[in-house]
C-alpha cells in the first residue's frame, strides 16, 4: 500500500478536553468578582502563549488542552457574567453582595457575604446566592430569623447587620 493512504502517529495529534460543565444559575458577579475572573482568563491565556512556546514534549500537549478547556469555561463565564453593584441595593434588605452579620443560636456571631459562583468561599464566609446558606439569606431584614438547612440539622440566625461594600 502507499505511503500516502497510511496513517502513521508522528505525536503531532491535538489533545481535545470536553469543556467544564456551567452553571445552571444566572451568573452573577460582584465588580471585584468579574474582576477576578478576568485576571483569571488573563493568566490562563498567559499560560497558554508560553506552554506554545516550548520544544515538543507530550506533557505540553496535555497542558495545551488543560489551558484552553480552562480558557473556554472562564471566556463563557465572563459572556454570562451579570454586573450587580452591591451598592444598588436597599441597605434594609439582603440582596446579593450584601455583608451579613449574624447572631447564631449559641450567641455567637458570624459573618457572610453573598458572592458570585466563582468568588464563593464558605471557609471565608463568601456564600453563593444558590447555596442553602444564601436562599435562607435573600430578602431578610434586619432582626429577622432565618433558617438555614444544614446536612446537620436546621440552625437559626438572626440577622444583626446587613451592608453593602
Amino acid at each position: 500500500m502507499s505511503k500516502a493512504f497510511t496513517k502513521e502517529d508522528d505525536g503531532t495529534e491535538n489533545v481535545h478536553l470536553d469543556d467544564l460543565p456551567q452553571s445552571p444559575h444566572p451568573n452573577l458577579v460582584t465588580p471585584s468578582g468579574l474582576a477576578a475572573l478576568n485576571g483569571r482568563l488573563g493568566a490562563r491565556q498567559s499560560d497558554l502563549a508560553k506552554l506554545r512556546e516550548k520544544a515538543e514534549e507530550i506533557d505540553r500537549k496535555l497542558a495545551i488542552a488543560v489551558a484552553q478547556r480552562d480558557i473556554r469555561f472562564l471566556e463563557a463565564r465572563i459572556s454570562r457574567a451579570i454586573l450587580v453593584d452591591p451598592k444598588s441595593h436597599s441597605p434594609r434588605i439582603v440582596a446579593f453582595g450584601a455583608e451579613i452579620e449574624v447572631i447564631t443560636e449559641d450567641d455567637s456571631r458570624q459573618s457572610f457575604r453573598i458572592v458570585g459562583e466563582d468568588e464563593a468561599d464558605p471557609t471565608h464566609g463568601l456564600i453563593a446566592p444558590y447555596s442553602p446558606l444564601g436562599v435562607a439569606l435573600m430578602g431578610a431584614q434586619i432582626g429577622d430569623t432565618v433558617e438555614w438547612q444544614k446536612p446537620t440539622g436546621i440552625v437559626d440566625l438572626e440577622i444583626v447587620a446587613i451592608r453593602y461594600e
